[in-house]
């Protein structure tokens, strides 16, 4: 009990000196849990721009820890797979935080739709899925509605098997066209894209097709017209992978009129679907509809902060 007090009263006075205070800050954000800010509207309305959360950074193992804001790795990739102590690996519904493929130094966070071995096929506002695991149809009866099961080209498929259970997952462009329009485009001009045309002869015409890497993870953002995701740039490899979101602790409104009117350069920001709610049978483009939003920005979202991610996406949207 003597030696107990002594390390006790040793840690308080080491916690309570600015050096101990630093390195007990960094090693939590290094293994523990690190904040970030949500800071698009590909999420919406399951995680909505301004909300401030905390990522526990053990749920999928330990990553290799990075100087805060420069991005920089303190330790080598020993494993070869991004992580100090390999974890578990995410699981299909997830919401992950994880580094961008193309830019690993920005965090993003999607929902896992289906991992290695899996297929998908992406039409117009319908998300087709083939689990590799589930082989049988009684098996995938057993976990989906039979009216969302198909067969198409000889396999069976699940059609958007998630957004029944999650409400915030929708189909709502912020601009005038979709997602399946915007793969076509980048596949048109430059094929710049990750899922590949594939012809179904069910659905008589040319839909797209991926199958997802071993050890990778398919990430799409629950607003699935308004987010850049995995249909673009890719699986999601388990060495980029950091971690799970866990808990809003502040939930503000504080983006500009300008910003949620116009977007910026690259359209982040609009938000048109929430301008129509604030300012109703009114035109969302007048000085009384920025009148209207001037009014309520800067408020606190009372309703999201201390609410558990696990929790609140089952949840109608709390805005």
């Amino acid at each position: 009990m003597t030696h107990i007090k002594k390390f006790i009263s040793a840690f308080g006075r080491f916690s309570s000196s600015w050096t101990g205070t630093i390195i007990i800050v960094l090693f939590l954000i290094f293994f523990v849990a690190q904040s970030f800010v949500i800071p698009s509207g590909s999420m919406k309305r399951t995680q909505l721009i301004g909300d401030f959360l905390f990522a526990k950074k053990f749920s999928y193992g330990i990553p290799i820890p990075h100087l805060p804001w420069l991005e920089i790795p303190l330790l080598p990739d020993f494993n070869h797979n991004g992580h100090l102590i390999e974890g578990p690996r995410p699981q299909r519904e997830d919401i992950v935080i994880f580094r961008n493929p193309q830019t690993p130094k920005v965090h993003f966070v999607k929902r896992c739709v289906a991992v290695g071995g899996d297929e998908l096929l992406y039409d117009d506002k319908k998300l087709y899925i083939h689990f590799h695991d589930l082989t049988d149809e009684a098996s995938i009866k057993a976990k989906y509605p039979k009216a969302n099961i198909v067969t198409l080209n000889n396999k069976l498929w699940v059609i958007n098997p998630y957004m029944s259970k999650y409400p915030g997952i929708q189909y709502k462009p912020e601009y005038p066209s979709n997602s399946f329009n915007l793969l076509v485009n980048h596949y048109t001009a430059n094929n710049s894209i990750d899922m590949k045309p594939i012809y179904i002869e069910e659905l008589n015409k040319n839909i797209f097709y991926k199958k997802v890497e071993p050890d990778h993870y398919y990430m799409i953002g629950d607003n699935r017209d308004n987010s850049n995701d995995s249909r673009f740039w890719g699986s999601v490899p388990y060495k980029l992978i950091v971690g799970k979101p866990w808990l809003i602790y502040m939930s503000l409104e504080f983006r500009s009129y300008n910003q949620v009117a116009n977007g910026d350069k690259f359209g982040s920001g609009k938000d048109h679907d929430k301008l129509s709610r604030i300012c109703p049978n009114m035109d969302i483009h007048s000085k009384e509809c920025e009148t209207l939003w001037n009014k309520q920005r800067y408020t606190v979202r009372w309703g999201r902060v201390g609410r558990l991610i696990d929790t609140i996406q089952f949840e109608e949207p709390i805005e």
